[in-house]
């Protein structure tokens, strides 16, 4: 039995791991290292947890899009670094320069990364999945948003919530989005995003439906289906729709049109990928991964994200 395609958010991931662990954690020549020890050492226990046959590490070519802002312009407003032109995200300092550190860590041991012109990490995570019709796909990450991809056709797609850290994951199908959503299990993952559109995510500037906090929009979503429902129910006259509900949701009209390509993830976008997304059994360029590893100071995580390659290789089975 073949391992699954394991999809990890990486900006999500390398996010948590700088707050996660302290900047005293440094290079011999003093630079911090913390984000590129956490990841790597999160990317290491993710392989050895899932076992995956593929994996691909997906990244934020475009954070905030532009199509995303043309139809919501308070979207990730509040990110926008101060002396930036609405393009640059306000990123710690002495993160940015981890960033590169990382990926060197991941060419070096041969783990695919990927991205899309235009487009965010959560789309280039919805459309890898989209893509797959083989192995099952299990997505990492520490955002709500991706729930939205989880499903059974054609392929199971399942998210493994680390939002809590990766100690407390939660392995998300669409049962489990039933379950702690409350929103239907014929289309969970889709109901998902409608979801997250009502309530509304002051983390992404997203404002919602004025009044309508998660449970009422479960409730709406489980009484008339799905968005579509709710909203030809708030114009039918002849519908039981409360007075009090039809009149939020008129007065969230102008937000009800445009949000929904804004919450929803892209299963489309132009996704490129590094190179092969197998799986390595050992780093395909292991002096590059030694020399980082002794520049870093980072011979330990290395060597856990080195042995973890082997041991999952070895068997190739679902852990």
């Amino acid at each position: 039995m073949t391992g699954p395609l394991l999809l990890l958010d990486g900006a999500s991931l390398w996010f948590r791991a700088y707050y996660a662990l302290p900047e005293s954690m440094t290079a011999p020549d003093g630079r911090p290292v913390n984000a590129v020890r956490g990841f790597t050492d999160m990317v290491a226990s993710l392989i050895t947890r899932t076992r995956p046959s593929r994996v691909v590490v997906c990244l934020d070519l475009d954070w905030r899009p532009q199509f995303r802002v043309d139809a919501v312009p308070s979207y990730k407003a509040h990110r926008v670094a101060d002396d930036s032109d609405g393009t640059v995200e306000e990123v710690p300092d002495t993160l940015t320069p981890q960033v590169d550190m990382i990926l060197d860590v991941l060419a070096g041991a041969g783990i695919a990364t990927a991205g899309a012109v235009g487009f965010e990490a959560d789309d280039v995570l919805g459309t890898l999945a989209a893509r797959e019709r083989t192995d099952t796909v299990v997505v990492v990450s520490g955002d709500r948003d991706l729930i939205q991809v989880v499903g059974d056709d054609p392929v199971p797609v399942r998210v493994l919530y680390v939002g809590r850290g990766l100690a407390k994951a939660e392995l998300l199908g669409p049962v489990e989005v039933a379950e702690k959503y409350g929103v239907p299990l014929d289309r969970a993952g889709a109901a998902y995003a409608e979801l997250a559109l009502l309530r509304g995510d002051p983390s992404d500037g997203l404002p919602g439906v004025k009044g309508v906090g998660e449970k009422t929009a479960s409730g709406l979503l489980v009484r008339y289906g799905s968005l579509a429902g709710l909203r030809a129910a708030a114009l039918d006259d002849s519908s039981d729709m409360a007075k009090g509900i039809r009149a939020k949701l008129a007065a969230a009209e102008q937000y009800l049109d445009v949000a929904l390509p804004v919450v929803r993830v892209a299963r489309d976008a132009p996704v490129e990928v590094s190179g092969p997304d197998a799986l390595p059994s050992a780093p395909v360029d292991p002096r590059r991964l030694d020399e980082v590893a002794a520049e870093l100071g980072i011979g330990a995580s290395v060597g856990r994200l080195v042995t973890a390659l082997a041991a999952a290789s070895a068997d190739g089975v679902v852990a």
